[in-house]
């Protein structure tokens, strides 16, 4: 007997994407950590406290997070 479908079963959720986030300071001097993927980031008081966020969102995955070389920008 061929078996049938159970269509109200829900379909999985498709696994998210690992975050990385770039840790730097803006043109104007603030502290920014950024998210590669443009998914989320923020404005903070010191390199620190940037560093401390990035790290939480990323599960302290070794090599998630990185410094940047260059001025970073929030892009809406």
């Amino acid at each position: 007997m061929p078996r049938s479908l159970d269509v109200s079963a829900p379909a999985p959720v498709p696994a998210r994407l690992p975050l990385d986030f770039l840790v730097g300071q803006s043109a104007e001097g603030h502290w920014l950590a950024v998210e590669t993927h443009g998914l989320c980031g923020g404005i903070f008081r010191t390199r620190r406290d940037a560093l401390t966020y990035a790290a939480a969102e990323t599960g302290r995955r070794p090599d998630a997070v990185r410094l940047a070389s260059a001025p970073l920008a929030l892009v809406p």
